[in-house]
């Protein structure tokens, strides 16, 4: 600080330039000098320099806290961020899980319902093929049964025609014996 005081005197070289002796009370660049040598003298035994100092190692501790502040949000933001990041990869990493399972799962389904499809064309295909089986059986039967009608019929007929009452009474007699026979 006395550097700089001395610094200032030095400067003030109009001081010099005035007329008459410098170092009298008379010369008003005398009297501004001493002025400012005790002001400056006033500042630095009430130690302001020193306050000064103090104020601007203050702030800048102040600026210097808040750095550190703002550098450890920053890193905090970064690892909160990171954390995000790593979670919503987790998620997608999750979701393109789900959705192959869920992909498989339609697959084995898509594939079982082919199957039961398959089961029910061949129990219906089977049933129908049992109606047709049985239709054929039931025709063949009213076949059979007709045909039997009319032999029947026609055999009777042919019958009526060559035989005569005591033939008929004959066949009727042994017919009665015969279901005797079986019946006892």
């Amino acid at each position: 600080m006395k550097k700089l005081t001395i610094l200032f005197v030095l400067a003030a070289s109009p001081a010099f330039a005035a007329s008459g002796p410098f170092f009298s009370l008379s010369n008003t660049n005398f009297i501004v000098a001493i002025a400012f040598l005790l002001f400056v003298g006033v500042l630095i035994y009430l130690k302001v320099p020193g306050l000064l100092g103090g104020l601007l190692d203050k702030r800048a501790d102040g600026i210097r806290a808040e750095l550190d502040e703002a550098k450890s949000l920053r890193e905090e933001a970064q690892t909160v961020l990171a954390d995000y990041e790593r979670k919503a990869r987790e998620v997608e990493d999750q979701s393109k899980r789900i959705i192959e399972h869920a992909k498989e799962e339609a697959k084995i389904a898509a594939n079982q319902a082919k199957e039961d499809l398959k089961v029910s064309m061949a129990r219906r295909i089977a049933a129908a093929e049992d109606q047709i089986a049985s239709a054929q059986d039931k025709a063949v039967k009213e076949v059979r049964d007709q045909a039997v009608s009319v032999a029947i019929e026609a055999a009777r007929a042919v019958i009526a025609k060559q035989m005569t009452a005591a033939q008929g009474n004959a066949l009727v007699d042994d017919a009665i014996k015969t279901v005797e026979a079986k019946l006892h």
